[in-house]
Formats: structure tokens, C-alpha cells, sequence
């Protein structure tokens, strides 16, 4: 199994709902890493998994989009707690729409909060 991976950090603020947790109800913001893993069993005709740099001209969007945004007033997270398990899936979602990995494998987003706290996604593919 052949695995490429790429982070690129980015500062977004959010509350969180739906339950008493003190000060996180009021907005805030998070200095985020993303940590992005595709892994395959299969390389392109260039011997590449997926170009790093389409990688991360694609991470490079998708954080550009939430990137010193309120996640709260985001589309994708109507309805649901800005939770790291939360976002660390949109973003996988959006990655896996945006790039092209061959044969059979899996995204994922490793989300990291802050120094210490992280949550992941995984998405196969086929």
C-alpha cells in the first residue's frame, strides 16, 4: 500500500451547541492543522499516488474557504455541532471531490485542534 500525505494549518473560530461546555459556547478560534493521508495500492502512469502539488492546491482551496470564517455560518455544518469529528469529514468530503487517486484506497483528514487533540475522518474510494 503506497501512502502520500500533506498538512497545511489554517485559523477558523466556531462555538459549539447543543450542550453546556463553559467557554467553548462563546466563539473562538482554533489554530487547525489538516492532515491529509491518501493511501492506494495503485500509481498513476507517472508512478505518483497523487501529485503533492494537486494535493495541495486542493487542501489549499478547501482551507481558503473556512480560513478566518465562523464554521457556525457555514452551509455545511447547518444544523450540526462544529465538532472536529464533524469537520474533519466535510474536509475529507471536499478533498475526495477534488481529486482523482487511482484504483482502490482511502482518504483521510486528520484534524488536529490544538498540540494535543485531534479527531480523523476516513473515506474509501474505489
Amino acid at each position: 500500500m503506497y501512502t502520500v500525505a500533506v498538512t497545511q494549518d489554517f485559523i477558523a473560530n466556531h462555538y459549539l451547541i447543543g450542550g453546556d461546555w463553559g467557554a467553548e459556547n462563546q466563539p473562538h478560534a482554533h489554530h487547525y492543522v489538516a492532515e491529509v493521508q491518501i493511501e492506494s495500492d495503485t500509481l498513476n502512469e507517472h508512478g505518483y499516488l497523487v501529485d503533492i502539488v494537486e494535493i495541495e492546491a486542493a487542501l489549499g482551496d478547501i482551507v481558503a474557504y473556512f480560513r478566518d470564517s465562523m464554521l457556525n455560518d457555514k452551509p455545511e455544518f447547518a444544523g450540526l455541532n462544529p465538532s472536529i469529528e464533524h469537520f474533519s469529514r466535510i474536509l475529507a468530503e471536499k478533498l475526495v471531490n477534488s481529486i482523482s487517486p487511482p484504483g482502490r484506497g482511502s482518504l483521510t483528514v486528520k484534524l488536529w485542534e490544538n498540540a494535543t487533540c485531534w479527531a480523523a475522518y476516513r473515506h474509501a474510494f474505489a
